[in-house]
């Protein structure tokens, strides 16, 4: 059975979502899995395509960067997709793990595609590094601090910390976190 895998890293790529369970089901894919998920995030979607996988199967992505995102999270991917017995395809490169040469090139193009990634971090690292130095970086927002008042509000009138977060669109930890520092303002400043 031909099984495909698509990933995009955010919900806004609807688009790039689409495109690729038409490409897989253009290429046969009988089963498409697909998710909106950053591949650092957890890929529970992966992970139930890789359960679903049989002997004699073939797990299809178009891209490389849409299944794995190291050379060791890739090797990890292949051996469970080996010890059931299935092969790996990756439409963009014409790559099929079933032969031997396959195989070469899946090790080869896996990490050259983990170096790429880490060139283009290093280099988002030192643009960083010169936009904070000239002043012009000033990082991401503390979206949840901004609302403090509103935490505050909302847990004096006895809604619970979930609720809270909820309500607002914030974790449940960054309510933790105002409700910690409000309270040592609190004990530090008793007049307060």
């Amino acid at each position: 059975m031909l099984i495909g895998y698509a990933r995009t890293s955010t919900a806004d790529q609807e688009a790039g979502l689409d495109a690729q369970k038409r490409e897989l089901l253009a290429a046969g894919a009988e089963k498409v899995f697909s998710e909106q998920v950053s591949s650092i995030g957890s890929r529970y979607t992966l992970d139930e395509a890789l359960s679903y996988i049989r002997d004699g199967d073939v797990l299809m992505v178009t891209k490389l960067d849409r299944l794995a995102r190291s050379i060791r999270d890739l090797m990890e991917i292949v051996d469970t997709i080996r010890e059931k017995g299935a092969e790996l395809r990756i439409l963009s490169m014409d790559l099929d793990t079933s032969s031997a040469t396959g195989k070469l090139m899946l090790g080869i193009l896996g990490s050259v595609a983990e170096f790429e990634r880490e060139i283009m971090l290093e280099r988002q690292r030192e643009g960083i590094a010169k936009a904070k130095a000239a002043g012009k970086y000033k990082g991401r927002a503390p979206t949840a601090r901004r609302k403090t008042d509103q935490v505050l509000a909302l847990l004096g009138e006895g809604k619970t910390e979930a609720t809270v977060a909820e309500e607002l669109g914030i974790s449940r930890s960054s309510v933790q976190r105002i409700k910690r520092s409000a309270k040592e303002a609190t004990s530090q400043n008793p007049s307060y």
